[in-house]
């Protein structure tokens, strides 16, 4: 009986071809598996793709609740945005394929996972460091640093393994963007995006939405509601986390919003240029940055930053399942306990402008923040307050004094 693998199938050319390079190279069974994070259309047809291509079983793995909820959830608590731009789409998204990929594995008594990621990218490593984390016996196969196996560098190369064994699948070798979507976002690699000095195109590349010259010139209202930090009714209707952050996309997307340039430090060590679609995220993101506004005190937001931008690292280096990210969330789950209440937003032409925000949990008192004088603040305070404040900064400047009068 033939040794198992389970691959982590997305339906494209690279895994594609993997499939008869696996059976040729160790002989194994292959089990195919694809992790539905929200790709839509994209799993059109892969069952049939799978089989023909030699492939003894594919399973499709829905699992956008689980992934909205218990990972991009995390995320948007705890303000996670690496190099303040990036939303982590894809970061996210690895370690709940790996930890399904792992199920799978266990289920099928697979020896070996293996996964398309290149040597170059940050998903060989996501995928590796979850996949090492919940099952170090695994064994895991990466072809494309097999380079005494992997003979394949380019997609008319990849078209004509397949070719040769029997395998006649409609690819092209027309030249596209790199993509990767799911669930939050959808992310754009290759092309004009490989110069910085270029501008996108973007009438050719969103897919989301549109950019925001070409977004209404009405605005229009929305609101959310949140309870302890987790979105709960857009618009007045409750619904679940996934079916909030579908619905945001398409709002956002007709305006304009969630569109990134950036480039990016690679854990890898270079850097990588991309543009990113994430609208239905970028809405939530502000909606719950603006709540928190409300009923975070100082230094619990200044903290709060702190662990976010750790938070956002921890992610995009691939290392969720570890005792860091464990502790991080734990905290952040901790500040979200009365982070609950309802916001009102505009959205125009790529802008999410504030209309109000309420929570039973304000800290917000307009008698101590308007300019009459109220119960709970003495304008006189402020006096003494200042110079203790202050105090450094003048026993400071006294002692220049008096070394610039001794030096004169």
């Amino acid at each position: 009986m033939k040794e198992k693998v389970v691959l982590a199938y997305s339906g494209g050319l690279d895994t594609t071809a993997i499939i008869p390079w696996l059976k040729e190279n160790f002989d194994y069974e292959v089990i195919c598996c694809c992790i539905d994070c929200g790709q839509g259309n994209e799993l059109d047809g892969l069952d049939e793709r799978a089989k023909l291509s030699g492939a003894s079983k594919l399973y499709i793995e829905n699992i956008v609740d689980e992934f909205a909820e218990d990972y991009i959830m995390p995320c948007v608590q705890a303000g996670a945005v690496y190099e303040n731009k990036y939303l982590l789409g894809t970061s996210m998204a690895r370690p709940v394929i790996a930890k399904r990929l792992v199920e799978i594995a266990r289920k099928e008594g697979a020896v070996a996972i293996c996964h398309g990621a290149t040597g170059k990218g940050n998903d060989q490593i996501r995928f590796e460091l979850g996949i090492k984390a919940l099952a170090p016996d695994i064994k895991i196969i990466a072809p494309w640093r097999m380079n005494d196996l992997w003979k394949m560098d380019s997609r008319e190369a990849e078209i004509e393994y397949c070719k040769q064994h029997g395998i006649d699948l409609p690819f092209g070798t027309d030249s596209s963007y790199s993509r990767d979507r799911n669930l939050w976002h959808i992310s754009h690699e290759g092309l004009e995006l490989e110069d910085p000095a270029n501008e996108p195109n973007y009438d050719h590349l969103l897919v989301l939405g549109v950019s925001p010259e070409k977004a209404p010139d009405q605005g229009e209202y929305i609101t959310l509601n949140f309870e302890k930090g987790v979105p709960t009714k857009l618009n007045g209707k409750s619904m679940k986390v996934a079916e909030i952050i579908s619905e945001l996309n398409t709002l956002g997307g007709k305006h304009g919003i969630g569109i990134i340039d950036i480039v990016e430090n690679r854990v890898v060590g270079m850097k990588s240029r991309g543009v990113y679609e994430t609208p239905g995220g970028t809405i939530l993101l502000e909606a719950h940055k603006q709540l928190e506004e409300l009923v975070h005190d100082r230094a619990t937001m200044e903290t709060k930053k702190d662990m976010g931008n750790k938070f956002s690292q921890i992610v995009y280096e691939g290392k969720w399942f570890t005792p860091l990210r464990e502790a991080i969330q734990s905290f952040v789950t901790s500040t979200q306990e009365y982070v609950t209440g309802e916001v009102k937003m505009k959205l125009y032409k790529g802008n999410i402008i504030k209309a109000g925000t309420t929570s039973p949990y304000s800290l917000y008192n307009e008698s101590l923040a308007s300019f009459t004088t109220g119960d709970l603040y003495d304008h006189n305070d402020a006096s003494g307050f200042i110079t203790l404040f202050g105090l450094p900064l003048k026993v400071r400047a006294m002692k220049l004094q008096e070394v610039q009068s001794k030096t004169n």
